[in-house]
């Protein structure tokens, strides 16, 4: 199995508070069907979020492409699961004609190709947090090199919290179709409710982390995909990342996925599933504040020259209610 460049990164909302500027810019970088999805979410958490989501991707494919981050542009499989759409060079694929927008409608499914063959990156979002792993070939300039397996990965971050006003064996009772006999046993075998709630955490960030990367969502049978996860160490902030965690499907184990479990802070957990890849590298998520994210143009409190109608849909954004805590 091939080893590959692996990032890992984490925004933490409870320590941004918007100002117009700030989000003006932010704004202006991103697609214009991007922000139509935006301004769809009720709460502000939501806005943010999934804003803070999508430049974490383009700062991601920016670096790793090495394409201008305002160029950066994205499209959706079938799926619905993102993808890098790649500038199309003089020579690559079919080149005739071009669909709406300018978009090379001959060339998209050899730039979903090219994408998909250079780099795989996910996003996930919970609470306060938002993160974002990525893997990419080492070298970048090699298209579906020879041995070289199509790969992917999936992430998932949960909040290790439960408000559902019953008690937690009723919550676990009514999850029970959900989790293996092994996982269940794992989860019970904890000492207490703290401990039995982390476990549950650990394993559906896990399932969540796989099938994000499958593309299927929650809807397939989740009792038959089952975790064992890594025990050697207590999963802490210090132990990040295990990595001796693995999967059986159908009692079948699956040698072609590997996974990280992290603990990024008391109340949060990530998973990170790999598809026909390995990391070369056991890092930890690096922590990212807002300027990381933007150009260096676009830094500071001066709203500059972002146009009218970026500014006002900023200020209709921000009149958004937040969640109640």
């Amino acid at each position: 199995m091939n080893k590959h460049i692996c990032t890992r990164w984490a925004f933490d909302l409870g320590k941004w508070t918007p100002t117009l500027a700030q989000l003006s810019k932010a704004v202006a970088v991103i697609q214009i069907e991007e922000r139509q999805r935006l301004m769809k979410f009720h709460f502000i958490d939501d806005f943010l979020s999934s804003l803070i989501g999508r430049l974490l991707m383009r700062k991601y494919v920016s670096g790793c492409s090495h394409e201008d981050y305002q160029q950066v542009q994205f499209k959706r499989d079938a799926r619905g699961k993102p993808y890098w759409l790649p500038k199309c060079n003089k020579g690559d694929g079919d080149d005739e004609g071009e669909g709406e927008g300018g978009v090379t409608t001959q060339n998209e499914g050899w730039k979903q190709k090219k994408s998909k063959s250079m780099l795989s990156f996910n996003v996930s979002h919970q609470g306060k947090l938002v993160v974002l792993a990525g893997i990419a070939r080492s070298d970048p300039t090699c298209l579906g090199e020879e041995g070289g397996d199509e790969f992917g990965i999936g992430v998932d971050v949960m909040k290790i919290s439960y408000d559902g006003g019953r008690p937690l064996k009723d919550f676990f009772r009514l999850m029970k179709s959900k989790f293996s006999t092994q996982e269940w046993s794992f989860i019970g075998a904890q000492s207490s409710d703290r401990g039995q709630l982390k476990a549950f955490m650990r394993h559906w960030c896990l399932k969540e982390a796989y099938v994000k990367e499958l593309g299927v969502g929650i809807t397939i049978d989740l009792e038959k995909i089952s975790f064992n996860v890594d025990a050697s160490h207590t999963l802490e902030e210090s132990s990040s990342p295990l990595q001796g965690t693995i999967l059986h499907c159908d009692d079948t184990l699956m040698t072609n996925w590997r996974f990280e479990e992290h603990l990024l802070d008391e109340d949060y957990c990530a998973a990170i599933a790999f598809r026909n890849c390995l990391p070369v590298d056991q890092e930890k998520f690096t922590w990212l504040h807002f300027n990381d994210l933007i150009p260096p143009d676009g830094r500071g409190d001066a709203i500059g020259s972002v146009n009218g109608d970026i500014l006002e849909y900023c200020k209709q954004a921000l009149l958004k209610p937040y969640k109640k805590s």
